[in-house]
């Protein structure tokens, strides 16, 4: 999953996307509202972490400008703890709130739950046949059993199991899993998709050739 985190604070802006990228997420990070929404237009992101108070553009402006043509998942964040900018948020578009300093285990939750809702799936778990992903421990097991996945595999399985009986392209796929600063090989979906069979059985993830793969 992609996330695009919009903070004016430094150390804060890096301390996300550490933790994120650690998380298994592709990271994005701008510094002020006017890049920020630039990138948030132009690409799509799973979800974006964005701050109230910025240069440039506030994440008022920022959340309104975007929900003129995106739907994107928005976790906004401000140090105020006054109900009214809560509500402002919320009402402007925002899909969740969260007052500085927080928790990551509970940003990374709400951040997963906003994914979820995105893709129209309520619960963490989901079954198919024999294969389940657990969301929220990002856990694969098959038949029962346990699975070591690499974070980008994991990544992988998730977003198709998202998505499960659509056909995602290679060109999806690439934008959802992969940030801006990756210079990783054109094949290297291949490589991931070739991983996963070996491990999850030759049938779990179909070729649709030309077009992209699928989780039936």
């Amino acid at each position: 999953m992609r996330v695009l985190v919009i903070e004016d604070e430094a150390d804060l802006l890096a301390s996300l996307a550490k933790a994120l990228r650690e998380e298994g997420y592709a990271v994005d990070t701008a510094a002020d509202g006017e890049e920020g929404l630039y990138k948030a237009q132009s690409w799509d992101y799973d979800a974006l972490v964005l701050d109230v108070m910025l240069p440039r553009l506030d994440g008022w402006r920022v959340l309104e400008r975007l929900r003129q043509s995106k739907k994107t998942p928005v976790l906004m964040l401000t140090a105020r703890d006054a109900a009214r900018d809560r509500v402002r948020g919320l009402d402007s578009g925002a899909d969740d709130y969260m007052v500085k300093p927080f928790d990551l285990d509970e940003l990374f939750a709400r951040l997963r739950a906003l994914i979820r809702r995105a893709a129209g799936r309520s619960n963490s778990l989901i079954a198919i046949g024999a294969l389940a992903i657990d969301t929220a421990a990002r856990r694969v097991t098959c038949g029962g059993h346990p699975i070591a996945l690499t974070a980008r595999e994991y990544a992988l399985v998730e977003f198709l199991a998202l998505h499960r009986g659509e056909v995602v392209t290679r060109s999806i796929l690439y934008e959802h899993l992969f940030d801006e600063d990756d210079n990783t090989l054109s094949n290297l979906l291949d490589v991931h998709v070739s991983n996963l069979r070996k491990k999850l059985g030759s049938g779990s993830i179909t070729t649709h050739r030309g077009h992209g793969y699928s989780i039936e």
